[in-house]
């Protein structure tokens, strides 16, 4: 069994994978920190758990933390680079579920984030834990940077038509709606229930923190930079993101449901739908599934792309799960078998 540590149990992102992790057959959970609500029974604030997770929320501790085989870091920017160093030194697996090790450049992680990077080490050496692209990196990984939300479903759509080399790549466009949930579990105006219900807004758009990290793994798939314009919507729903996404074609492309049913065969976790399909949120609510569709319309230059994920699952602790099962040569599918929630 894997000893398994959380640092930052108590935001949504935390008690997403308490709910994975506790299905997970090859899982033992360890420790679960929080230091404003340690002593706290984990059940006692997330009643769904009752029966599942028996512990209280503790201090963190490099002690307890030590002894744990891998540590979750579900905390917010700054946090995971402070205490990453000394847990790998004492030969535990880190997969940080915030900023921390996801955008290469230390210089443009400042930028972004507004503070200095304190672990330029471990940052060289991170892995970028999107399982679609960098499996094999992952199996040999001491220290993930799980993908962000938005970048997971940019960047599966986006995929095909790049490693193909058959768009534009200086004009790529992102469209993006989330739920309310990708802010967080903290009291906010903006995500205050009058606020937000029965209201569509977008965000962001003069740059957004995810910005960096989708252009950066989008480079990645083809040679040079890119140009992508992104813009980030938020949408009155708890869970999902719905990514509508334009490319322009440089040539004739061929068969581009051909293209990406064969780019993800044997992928487990993307799920290309049949020509003419109009994937949901709400079809992906609660698993760790991408669904994609592609799009030529009329015919024309312009290819259009629908990627829908969880933010919650895919988008986060899902594919934190996905890469901890990758790490430890689990069968990738252990413990995410969960079938969406419908209606």
């Amino acid at each position: 069994m894997l000893k398994v540590g959380i640092v930052g149990g108590t935001g949504y992102t935390g008690v997403e994978l308490l709910r994975l992790l506790a299905q997970h057959p090859g899982v033992e959970l360890k420790a679960i920190t929080s230091r404003s609500e340690a002593g706290m029974p984990v059940a006692q604030m997330f009643p769904n758990l009752r029966g599942h997770v028996d512990l209280a929320f503790s201090e963190p501790s490099v002690e307890a933390l030590g002894a744990c085989d891998v540590v979750f870091f579900a905390t917010p920017h700054g946090v995971a680079m402070k205490q990453t160093p000394e847990l790998v030194e004492r030969g535990v697996r880190v997969i940080d579920l915030g900023a921390d090790f996801r955008i290469a450049d230390p210089a443009v992680f400042e930028k972004w984030y507004g503070l200095p990077h304190s672990c330029t080490d471990m940052l060289a050496e991170a892995v970028y834990g999107l399982p679609e692209v960098n499996r094999e990196a992952i199996r040999k990984a001491r220290v993930i940077a799980n993908p962000g939300c938005y970048p997971t479903a940019v960047q599966l759509g986006f995929l095909p038509l790049l490693k193909a080399g058959l768009v534009d790549v200086k004009h790529l466009v992102a469209d993006a709606k989330s739920g309310v949930s990708g802010a967080g579990r903290k009291a906010e105006v903006h995500t205050l229930f009058s606020e937000a219900a029965e209201s569509f807004r977008a965000y962001g758009v003069a740059g957004h923190r995810h910005l960096p990290e989708i252009s950066q793994g989008l480079a990645r798939m083809t040679t040079g930079s890119v140009g992508l314009t992104f813009v980030p919507h938020l949408l009155p729903m708890i869970r999902g993101i719905h990514a509508t996404l334009y490319a322009t074609l440089k040539a004739e492309s061929g068969d581009l449901q051909k293209l990406y049913e064969e780019t993800f065969a044997g992928e487990p976790f993307v799920d290309v739908m049949p020509a003419g399909s109009l994937p949901e949120t709400r079809s992906v609510k609660g698993a760790n599934t991408c669904r994609i569709a592609v799009y030529r319309p009329q015919g024309g230059d312009t290819v259009v792309v629908l990627s829908v994920i969880d933010n919650l699952v895919k988008g986060a602790a899902g594919q934190a799960v996905q890469n901890m099962n990758i790490m430890f040569g689990l069968p990738e599918t252990t413990g995410l078998g969960q079938i969406a929630l419908l209606p």
